[in-house]
């Protein structure tokens, strides 16, 4: 594993009126982050830490709890989306427990009544990292050269984000993977992450470890903005190593698009530049199905995956 920095940036500028030459700054340091890693850390988001550190503690309280209880709150009978409690059967995420919320008010979310509070504070984190989503994607916008309000125009349904409270427990004598290696489908992710150690992307082909930072969220590149960008950034390979002699958990936010829409690479990255789209025009929903269908089989070699080069239009 390298010993690496992956970049944090102070949004505060963001906030607040005036600071331009800071704000070219920042716009300028995510450009980088994202061309070289596909991640960055944000620091003073507004994304309050009582809240963060509140939602990490009841999730644990939650994922500790007996199985039983658990157990309770598994998914609906023949929901479209599985929200509620998950224990992976997959070899690779056997130890990976999580909880799928949909946005606030969805009548497929399932709470349970404890820990106290539970509903409250996810569906006010799930508020919470709506807002600096919005933001993170006018910031991207602006890194990516486009004109104001052209993602937010293009990606202006928010029905398909979506919240997912990770836990992983202590690494074994044996097995250490939390989450293999993958890519997000998302335009973008953000990761809040407790203290423990563990989430890394692959650069050049070493491993660097995304150290986890008090009040900070991690943000990367998704699968969608890859292809919307037309490869100016990409989606990067990451993974979760299982710590040892301690449980882990985080949260991941999953900036969509609408499965509806059909995507392919902006025109501002094509005709208007005289380059080639380097994808076929896709249904986002059918690549939703497609990767889920493909994790349903336990693909375990790495090219029989399907990711994003599904979609590839291959060179001349």
């Amino acid at each position: 594993m390298a010993m690496k920095n992956i970049p944090t940036v102070d949004l505060t500028p963001f906030f607040r009126e005036g600071y331009e030459d800071e704000r070219r700054k920042i716009v300028e340091s995510i450009t980088k982050a994202c061309t070289e890693y596909g991640f960055f850390q944000i620091v003073n988001h507004g994304v309050p830490f009582d809240l963060t550190s509140g939602a990490l503690q009841l999730a644990k309280a939650f994922f500790e709890s007996p199985n039983e209880a658990k157990l309770k709150y598994c998914p609906l009978p023949n929901a479209p989306v599985p929200a509620g409690y998950n224990k992976k059967p997959n070899p690779s995420y056997e130890f990976n427990e999580f909880l799928i919320m949909l946005p606030p008010g969805s009548h497929f979310n399932i709470f349970p009544p404890n820990p106290p509070q539970f509903r409250e504070v996810m569906e006010e984190l799930f508020s919470q990292f709506l807002k600096i989503g919005m933001v993170v994607e006018s910031i991207l916008s602006e890194c990516l050269g486009l004109p104001p309000s052209v993602l937010k125009e293009f990606n202006d349904d928010r029905n398909w984000d979506f919240l997912i409270a990770l836990f992983y427990l202590p690494a074994t004598e044996t097995e250490r993977i939390g989450a293999n290696s993958h890519k997000d489908v998302s335009c973008f992710t953000i990761v809040l992450q407790d203290e423990v150690e563990g989430l890394e992307v692959q650069k050049d082909g070493e491993w660097i470890l995304i150290v986890p930072q008090p009040g900070a969220l991690v943000v990367n590149i998704g699968d969608a903005l890859q292809v919307l960008s037309n490869d100016k950034f990409k989606s990067p390979s990451h993974r979760v190593l299982r710590p040892n002699g301690r449980s882990r958990n985080s949260f991941a936010f999953f900036y969509s698009l609408s499965g509806d829409k059909w995507i392919e690479p902006l025109p501002h990255f094509t005709k208007e530049i005289a380059e080639k789209p380097k994808y076929r025009p896709f249904l986002y929903k059918e690549y939703l199905q497609l990767r889920k269908e493909n994790k349903c089989k336990h693909v375990s070699r790495l090219e029989d995956e399907i990711t994003i080069s599904h979609y590839a239009i291959p060179e001349e």
